[in-house]
Parts: structure tokens; sequence; C-alpha cells
């Protein structure tokens, strides 16, 4: 089951015509790579022929699902670590834009896979997602990621299929004559809430709760940002901290589906920005494999969802609609790994290696969400040293 030729046609249209180039959509001769599972066939179709109207050129890479077990049991580490340079060095060039779909059958596939193979695949890869990012920074490539239903995923949170989607029609405004507009409504009302938050010059924020004492680092050369189209839905206004004064802990209620594994209830501390300790009650060997990943003991992003802009009511197993819950408290939640240089406020093209070092920006091949849904308070400390509370039950409240 999957939705109506009509909704999936305007979930295509919202990728291509709005999410791509940070939402103006792309423009008559640009490449478009279409990156999407077997399973979510009905959609590529739908993509392939919204990019063919605007005039772009699709490139379709459909990705065939249920083959990463074998992949992983059979592969040597040659073969694990094998990094197509030429290949992928042209394919950077060449492209402008990605839609990446997201469709995952088999949410444990990996379960029975040593973490440490995962993650020496996923590390060898880093060199190419440097290029892109490259590319992206200098405004010559843009990308989004929007979710395609699975039986499994749906059981996953004891949803039927039919109600999953619903929470992905509802999530991305198709059920809406015209998506895009109300895209447009919610980015100008998040843009205002970007713009308090920047006007503020917050040095740092503390997150505090039941569940949480954790003092974070921004500092003035930082920006919030969201609304940008790189992802659909997306509901939060987040920001790269300076990772090298995170201090104190969180636990994260919600599960992560990561890496064909589930890692439920993490624990992180802090202290002078590195991870000192770090537990999960499931999958507890692969997070610590992911931590042993250079910099990803280090915070990324520091990100929060305001309840009442948010769509989605229901936790989906997937961090793309998790990480941008509604729900009675929103969301709060970080990233370790690397961090976004365009929360950088300046010109980030100029910035060396070495000053986003400098800079206290985390680089990684890593970058995981981990969300909290528990009641929170944000608090910002200004430069003058002042204390704001910016975000409250769920709310910005700037």
């Amino acid at each position: 089951m999957y939705p109506s030729k009509n909704i999936l046609k305007k979930y295509a249209e919202i990728l291509i015509n709005f999410a791509l180039n940070s939402g103006k959509g792309i423009q008559k001769d640009e490449v478009v790579q279409i990156s999407i599972p077997d399973c979510a066939k009905p959609l590529a179709l739908e993509l392939q022929n919204a990019t063919l109207k605007a005039g772009g050129h699709p490139i379709l890479r459909l990705i065939p699902t249920g083959f990463d077990k074998d992949y992983y049991a059979l592969a040597s580490d040659k073969q694990l670590t094998f990094f197509p340079e030429n290949f992928l060095k042209a394919k950077a060039q060449m492209l402008d834009h990605q839609v990446v779909i997201i469709a995952d059958p088999y949410p444990e596939e990996l379960s029975k896979i040593p973490p440490s193979k995962i993650m020496l695949s996923r590390n060898s890869q880093k060199p190419y997602r440097d290029w892109i990012t490259k590319k992206e920074n200098q405004d010559k490539y843009t990308w989004t990621i929007a979710l395609w239903a699975t039986e499994a995923k749906a059981k996953e949170v004891n949803l039927s299929l039919k109600n999953y989607w619903k929470q992905i029609i509802k999530g991305c405004f198709l059920d809406f004559p015209n998506p895009t507009a109300e895209w447009k409504k919610l980015f100008k009302e998040q843009n205002k809430i970007k713009t308090k938050l920047n006007s503020l010059k917050i040095e740092y924020v503390k997150i505090e709760g039941k569940n949480a004492n954790l003092k974070i680092k921004i500092g003035g050369n930082r920006i919030w940002n969201g609304g940008s189209g790189r992802n659909i839905p997306s509901f939060e206004i987040f920001t790269s901290p300076d990772w090298r004064e995170t201090e104190g802990w969180m636990y994260f209620n919600e599960p992560l589906y990561r890496y064909g594994n589930i890692i439920r209830d993490v624990y992180f501390e802090f202290k002078k920005g590195i991870v000192v300790k770090a537990k999960a009650k499931t999958g507890n060997k692969l997070l610590q494999e992911m931590l042993k990943t250079k910099n990803a003991n280090k915070i990324g992003e520091f990100s929060l969802t305001d309840k009442d802009m948010s769509r989605i009511t229901h936790v989906m197993a997937e961090t793309l609609f998790d990480e941008n819950i509604g729900g009675p408290f929103g969301n709060t939640h970080i990233a370790i790994g690397k961090a976004y240089q365009d929360c950088y406020n300046g010109n980030i093209t100029q910035i060396t290696k070495e000053s986003w070092e400098k800079l206290g920006f985390n680089d990684s091949s890593e970058h995981t969400d981990f969300i909290s849904t528990t009641d929170r308070t944000v608090t910002a400390i200004l430069k003058d040293r002042c204390e704001k509370v910016i975000y409250s039950k769920g709310k910005f409240v700037v």
C-alpha cells in the first residue's frame, strides 16, 4: 500500500521544485541524482518526471534492499574500505543536487554484524563527503532527504502502514492543495525565531530538566539555521556549537535506528568538550564503536523543535522525522560528530581547515543525532552574562 499518484506527485514536486536549491527548486540543465531504494520505486518515477519537467537531468540510482547483510558478512577489510576516487570525484564535480529517499524494510538487518566492520566502511568514504561539503559551501550543490513508508518501520512504532503514511503526509503538508505554499509560510515563522536567536548573541546554552544538566558553548561567531529545504520535513532550528566547552550530562529517551541496528536509552556525559561516559541499554556495542571514530566523541550540532511548529505527532523510528517531532514538549537533540559549517557567521569559503579547528567546529566522518522528548528548559547565557530562557515546555519563548 502506498499513497495515490496525486500524493506522490505532490511529494516529488516539493522535493524537486522547492526543497532543492535552498527553497527555490532546480534550474534548467542542472543535474539531479535521485538515490532511492527499490521498494520506493513508485516515488522514483514521480521524481524523475518532476526533474524532467523542470528541465533538469535526472540520474536515477535505484538501491537494492536486503543486500547489506551479505555485503558486510563477506567483505574483507580491503573491500570494506575500497574508495573509487576517480569515480566519486567525477560524480561530485557533475552533480548539482541530490535527492535521497530513506526506505528501510529491514531495520535490524545488520544487528549480527560486528559494529567495527560497519564503521570501517562508513569512515572510509569521508573524502567524498568532504568534496560535497566544499561544493555546498560554495553554493554549487544542494541536497534534500525524504522518507518512504515500509511495513517494518510502521510495525516498529505500532502503526499500520496506512497510519504511518498519514504521518508522512501530514508532516510534509501533502494534505494541503499547495504544500509548497505551506512550507514557505513555515519557513517565514522559522526565520523570525532564527533572527531573534541570532540577535541575542548567545555565548552558552544550559539544558536543564529531570533528564538533563548540560552546558554548551555557542559563541558570537555562530548563527542558528533551519528551514533551508535540506530535509523534508524540517521543523527544527539548530546550530553547530564550539565543541570545546561542552560540560554536563543528558539522557536521550527516543530510540535511534542507525546502521541496521537499534540503540535505546542513551546517556552521555561531557567534560571539557569530550564524551567521558556513554552507555545505552540496547545497542551499546555499536554506540561505543561509533564513539571510537575520530572526533565522534565531540558535539557537532544542537537543535530544538517547537511543538507548535511541528506537524509530527508520533515517533517514526527514523531520525529524519524523530528529530522534528512535536508532542507535549517538542524535542531537543544533539549530534555527535561533524559540525555544520554553514552555522558560521561569516564567509565560509575563506575558512581553512586549521581555522575551522580554531573556531571549535568539529570535523568527523560521523554525524548522528540523539533525541530527547522529555520536559526541559533551555536558558541562554548572553555576552553580558545575563541569562534568558529561550525554550520552555516545548516552545521557543524568545
